[in-house]
């Protein structure tokens, strides 16, 4: 599961969120060898002449773009990350986003409403946290089984901090 819930204490609890990793860092060794053999592949045909030296920098910097791009895009993912935690007196959120700086929400857990719209949000199992005039989306990124199952389990841990 993308996301992990810790019980602090009867009274406390932490939820961590993050991103699903696709792509590890074995995959990614793999993928990158596999491109480099593939883009050198129609090398081939023009071994042993000038023309080989005309492709060779294009094959490489294709290659480099395709690994900047990965890397980038798994370093991002690598730091985006949802903290939740749950204590009578207070429910605090925050969104730690790539770039930027971290998007905070607090509630008072007692008038806090959690919602999963099955059908009619932007996406399916849209799932939400309302509370002090704000509404905030949980778990963005999870998939729609995901969110479903972290609204029943965040059900219970309102239920029992009430």
């Amino acid at each position: 599961m993308p996301y992990q819930m810790v019980q602090e204490s009867p009274t406390q609890a932490r939820i961590d969120l993050t991103p699903n990793r696709s792509l590890g860092p074995h995959g990614f060794v793999w993928f990158i060898g596999l491109t480099a053999g593939f883009l050198l592949l129609p090398l081939i045909a023009v071994l042993g002449t000038v023309v080989l030296w005309g492709l060779l920098p294009f094959m490489g910097a294709a290659l480099w773009g395709v690994w900047y791009a990965l890397t980038r895009h798994s370093a991002d993912q690598a730091r985006l990350r949802e903290e939740l935690t749950l204590s009578r007196e207070r429910m605090h959120l925050t969104r730690h986003q790539p770039r930027g700086h971290p998007l905070t929400w607090e509630a008072h857990p007692y008038w806090v409403r959690l919602t999963l719209l099955d059908k009619g949000g932007p996406v399916e199992n849209y799932l939400t946290l309302s509370g002090s005039g704000r509404e905030v989306e949980l778990g963005a990124f999870l998939s729609p089984e995901e969110r479903a199952h972290l609204h029943d389990d965040l059900s219970r841990a309102l239920a029992r901090l009430r």
